[in-house]
């Protein structure tokens, strides 16, 4: 982190929301309203553990309730405090009205490394403090809905869910209440892939257009571009898998909490995260040069950086020795408001975290959806669809045999073809559809608009005239 005096996380989303607002038409009264969270709570409780009662705080912030539920993951991290869930909360706000999905902006976190109790105590803190936000309504299908975030996943979804089904037994929806749980306690093909996965989108979307990727002082297409990751957890893993084994591109270095590992030629991202389970770190991988310092691989060579961890990473202390002329923030805040000027003063292109990583945001709202209709998506159409594909592979062999012109489909073709769309395609589609609706939206004005320098800004911009519509239809 840097060592320089800078603003605070929750400091720097709102330098960047009033560097966007300072240029909108809206009264000053709507700017503020917009930008203050409206609420934020902290609950502190204790669980019997190794003999003892030991205490926990977490917290629970609600930042807009412009539409409602509020979305917004939880996070078990030991750094976890008040500014950080409000500055990831208001992220929150922004990120569902850029990608159209309809909730507020919520964040909860809770000061604990979960490295340091087994699964059964991590069960029984994680109940409790669930039972503390489900009591006040900050876990509710209806009000609050939260998500995984860092240091929590699928199985702590589960154990949220079935404490809000236990407090709530008649509750029709109750699996609603959150999302990103397993599939059979109610979760959705594609939620565990999705932030990575629309890291790719993003990326693909913004590679379509030969003006943004010029922007960048670059060329062609993904293929070959050398990727440096920083951080391969969910989002990380998942972004650098399907960007290196389906669009070509190299992952030239990988840096984790016991330094990083370099190769020009490229990293095997699936045998990286194999090595880092086993060995607890990228030490020792076989085939790569290994830095101590895992941090000064954000300086190397490279033609995209993937801050996919933490937040602040990239700062006053080495935004000027960054290299990677396109930046994309799969992690939430990586970038600090002022090395964020000094990168775009060196005309580097920042895809910004409110947008890159909202795929995990995205997906979340489809298996909310599901939850709520009680029926896996695609349950109903595929075979139909199936049916209709089948008709129209036997009617064209028909007429090919009618014209004295016998040809036979590729196996591969009719398989692909007749195959009706299941809940995996269905949400990628969805989540691909999404990611590049809302770059549309921001590279217009990007381009064309007024006094909008960078994508970041254009995000802001998107972000905030939909959620101050929303209030101005309240009556505000």
């Amino acid at each position: 982190m840097s060592t320089a005096k800078e603003p605070s996380f929750r400091q720097s989303v709102d330098i960047m929301y009033n560097r966007a607002v300072s240029i909108m038409n809206l009264p000053a009264g709507l700017k503020e309203q917009i930008r203050l969270c409206n609420a934020t709570y902290t609950v502190r409780f204790g669980v019997r553990l190794r003999g003892d009662i030991q205490t926990f705080t977490g917290y629970r912030a609600v930042h807009s309730e412009h539409m409602e539920p509020v979305k917004g993951g939880i996070r078990f991290a030991s750094a976890v405090d008040q500014d950080e869930v409000e500055a990831l909360a208001a992220l929150m706000t922004y990120k569902c009205a850029l990608v159209d999905t309809p909730f507020g902006g919520s964040k909860g976190g809770l000061c604990i490394n979960p490295r340091d109790y087994d699964e059964h105590e991590l069960e029984l803190i994680t109940r409790r403090f669930a039972y503390e936000l489900i009591k006040r309504d900050l876990i509710n299908p209806s009000q609050n809905v939260p998500a995984p975030d860092m240091g929590t996943g699928e199985r702590e979804m589960a154990w949220i869910a079935d404490q809000y089904a236990r407090m709530n037994t008649t509750d029709i929806n109750a699996k609603a209440c959150v999302t990103g749980k397993p599939i059979n306690s109610g979760g959705i093909s594609g939620r565990v892939e999705a932030t990575g996965r629309g890291v790719q989108y993003a990326l693909r979307e913004f590679f379509r257009e030969p003006k943004d990727v010029s922007k960048a002082g670059m060329s062609g297409s993904l293929d070959g571009k050398r990727i440096i990751v920083q951080g391969l957890g969910n989002v990380g893993y998942h972004a650098a898998k399907f960007l290196s084994t389906e669009d070509g591109s190299l992952i030239t270095g990988i840096i984790e909490r016991d330094g990083a590992i370099y190769s020009e030629t490229g990293l095997n991202v699936d045998a990286v995260r194999e090595w880092i389970i086993q060995n607890s770190g990228v030490a020792g991988f076989p085939g790569a040069r290994y830095l101590q310092n895992g941090a000064a691989l954000l300086e190397e060579e490279c033609d995209i950086l993937i801050p996919a961890a933490l937040e602040g990473v990239i700062n006053v202390d080495n935004a000027v020795n960054v290299k990677a002329p396109l930046i994309i923030e799969a992690a939430n805040g990586p970038v600090t408001a002022a090395a964020d000027t000094m990168l775009r003063e060196k005309g580097c292109v920042i895809i910004p975290d409110m947008y890159a990583n909202a795929g995990g945001v995205t997906v979340s709202y489809f298996e909310w959806v599901k939850n709520l209709s009680h029926i896996r998506f695609g349950r109903m159409q595929r075979r139909e669809q199936e049916s209709r594909n089948a008709m129209v592979i036997s009617e064209l062999e028909d007429l090919s045999k009618a014209m004295g012109d016998k040809w036979d489909l590729s196996t591969n073709f009719r398989s692909k073809y007749l195959k009706g769309a299941g809940e995996l395609e269905l949400v990628r589609s969805g989540l691909d559809d999404t990611m590049r609706g809302a770059f549309q939206s921001m590279r217009s004005l990007w381009h064309e608009g007024e006094n909008v320098s960078d994508l970041r800004m254009a995000a802001y911009i998107v972000a905030i005239e939909k959620v101050a519509a929303s209030y101005k239809a309240k009556g505000l």
